[in-house]
């Protein structure tokens, strides 16, 4: 994440100029547009919304089965910790882990970016990235759903890529976008890049009630197995 938040804004703010030196008289007709701070904020959260999302679904697809075959649950679980409060606590944690991630990314970028173009304004890129984070606990309660399902760490990553797959397509579709989680990362794309959005009322309590149930139900679940 770090990578992205220093290459971002001067990508954003460079990258005109290089594709004008590099293609020379080529595309010297070609008007591009100037740069501005939300192309530097709308490339994080671009990069967020894709390759991080990604790389968290393949990370977090062994967050419980991996530590079930290396025997680290069962080790956990010999001490007074409940098998519920053992699934509960992993996903805190990883949650805190998430938001501490994105407050030093988002921040590095807002640092970088008034440094490369002289002004940042901050409501719009820190709006965006709270929305970010909240799919991406929504993704994080998944994968522990599917970890506890599914004991191969590659099929719990590949349920949650079809899960992503879902919500992209059900974004398509203003219904599902207005009242689900999937219409979080189009909105956060908006906020981003400087425009103004109603607040995502229901796309946020959809969000936070899945990420809860899959949490709730993966604790279910999860004492119900044997070690």
């Amino acid at each position: 994440m770090l990578l992205f938040a220093v290459t971002g804004p001067v990508l954003a703010k460079y990258t005109p100029e290089l594709l004008g030196a590099v293609a020379g008289s080529q595309f010297a007709s070609l008007q591009l547009p100037e740069p501005t701070v939300f192309d530097s904020y709308g490339q994080w959260i671009k990069n967020l919304s894709q390759i991080v999302i990604f790389a968290l679904i393949i990370i977090y697809g062994g967050i419980v089965s991996a530590e079930r075959r290396s025997g680290t649950a069962v080790l956990m679980l010999t001490k007074p910790v409940s098998r519920a409060t053992f699934i509960v606590v992993k996903a805190v944690v990883h949650a805190s882990f998430l938001v501490v991630l994105l407050a030093g990314g988002t921040l590095t970028t807002w640092g970088l970016t008034a440094v490369v173009f002289g002004t940042a304004p901050g409501r719009s890129l820190w709006s965006a990235a709270l929305l970010w984070l909240v799919i991406a606990i929504v993704f994080l309660s998944l994968m522990t759903l599917f970890s506890v399902l599914i004991p191969s760490a590659a099929g719990a990553a590949g349920a949650g890529l079809g899960a992503f797959m879902v919500l992209s397509i059900g974004a398509v579709w203003k219904p599902v976008s207005d009242h689900s989680p999937a219409g979080i990362l189009e909105r956060a794309a908006a906020l981003a890049s400087g425009a103004g959005i109603d607040f995502p009322l229901w796309p946020l309590i959809s969000s936070i009630a899945l990420s809860v149930s899959a949490v709730f139900l993966a604790a279910i679940l999860f004492r119900r197995q044997e070690l």
